[in-house]
């Protein structure tokens, strides 16, 4: 995506550093952080400085490939070596054993920054295989690898589902599934971004999605930079629009698919999938292979990541002279709850667009569209 006339990616990697759109900064100020070791963007994943399902699964084999880098006795440029082929220290002591350690530290504390996100462990795993395989380079180009499916994955979703959008549509969106949750294009915005670039005209409901709002404040923002008509709706207004008449399809994204085809995403999907269901509303998700779960046959075995009560007590954003500020929103002395995703049943569900096409959400749909792969 293009901001100010200069195309990014949400997230790259260059030499051992690793740049990310600062989305905690958006929609007020647009800049990229860098992070130079593997535990800092590990910091990045759990602060949500990066977020969105893609992102954070190219940011997990970035954090892998910086954690081959850190640990690596023959320097990045010397050819590759698996963890058992590192040659003995000065002590004349083998490093295997110290070097093998570091890295399975380093891949559980990766795994550990976002429990629920599949895309994350998929890159981690990749990752991690390939440079204990065939070396530190190894590592780092799966890593690379994983970033450009990931792009392409995310063009080619919106080729797909862009079709499902016609003239003069009324489409509702959930959290941010857009170029900011994906290394580029994203999943459920693709979808919109390419109907838009098509030249159809339709309009986009941008559910605010509490408590980090990251649909008022990135998906918005995101529509705003690509000139997509749409306005930003509060979370609980859902089914009065959809009731009134005003919504013609729901388009979200996913953080995890199980094999029966229940899905996970930003905590509030759930209750959309509802009301789209009583009237009458196609409600699609989009999703990578990456993001499916094979190994787990429904969503009631997914991880629902619980995060900290202060997302839920406090804002943050600038004051007139454009100085950020965080402030209490809540009552003072209460207690809050915080869970990031909630599950919604394949049953309400009419299709996943994946980047092999648009699929039925049961299982043998879905364990078809593996078998072609």
């Amino acid at each position: 995506m293009k901001v100010n006339d200069i195309h990014y990616l949400t997230i790259r990697m260059e030499g051992s550093s690793v740049f990310m759109v600062e989305q905690n900064k958006l929609p007020f100020e647009f800049s990229i952080f860098e992070a130079k070791t593997y535990k800092d963007t590990c910091i990045a994943i759990s602060t949500m400085i990066t977020r969105g399902a893609g992102a954070i699964g190219a940011a997990g084999g970035f954090a892998m490939a910086q954690a081959f880098l850190e640990n690596d006795p023959f320097g990045f440029a010397q050819g590759s070596h698996g963890v058992g082929e590192v040659p003995r220290a000065e002590s004349g002591v083998p490093r295997a054993e110290s070097r093998g350690s570091f890295l399975q530290q380093a891949r559980d504390d990766i795994r550990s920054t976002r429990p629920t996100a599949q895309n994350l462990f998929y890159a981690i795993d990749r990752v991690y295989e390939a440079g204990v395989k065939n070396g530190t380079n190894a590592a780092v180009e799966e890593a690379q690898k994983i970033a450009a499916e990931n792009v392409e994955e995310g063009r080619t979703i919106g080729t797909y589902g862009r079709e499902l959008i016609k003239d003069g549509m009324k489409v509702m969106t959930h959290c941010n599934a857009g170029w900011l949750g994906f290394v580029d294009y994203g999943t459920a915005v693709s979808v919109i971004h390419l109907a838009h670039e098509q030249g159809k005209k339709f309009f986009v409901w941008a559910d605010e999605t509490r408590p980090r709002s990251q649909g008022a404040r990135l998906t918005a923002w995101e529509l705003v930079n690509a000139g997509i008509d749409h306005a930003i709706v509060p979370d609980n207004a859902g089914a009065w629009l959809m009731e009134k008449g005003d919504v013609d399809m729901i388009i979200v994204g996913a953080d995890r698919i199980a094999a029966n085809g229940d899905t996970a995403n930003k905590i509030g999907t759930f209750e959309k999938a509802i009301v789209a269901k009583r009237f009458n509303i196609p409600f699609y998700v989009a999703a990578p292979f990456s993001t499916f779960d094979m190994s787990i046959p429904d969503g009631s075995h997914i991880p629902i990541e619980q995060r900290s009560e202060d997302e839920v007590h406090y804002q943050t954003g600038p004051d007139s002279k454009g100085l950020m500020h965080t402030i209490r929103v809540s009552a003072p002395g209460s207690k809050a709850i915080n869970p990031a995703f909630d599950v919604t049943p394949a049953e309400l569900i009419t299709g996943i667009i994946t980047d092999k096409g648009i699929v039925k959400p049961e299982t043998n749909a879905i364990a078809a569209l593996f078998n072609r792969k």
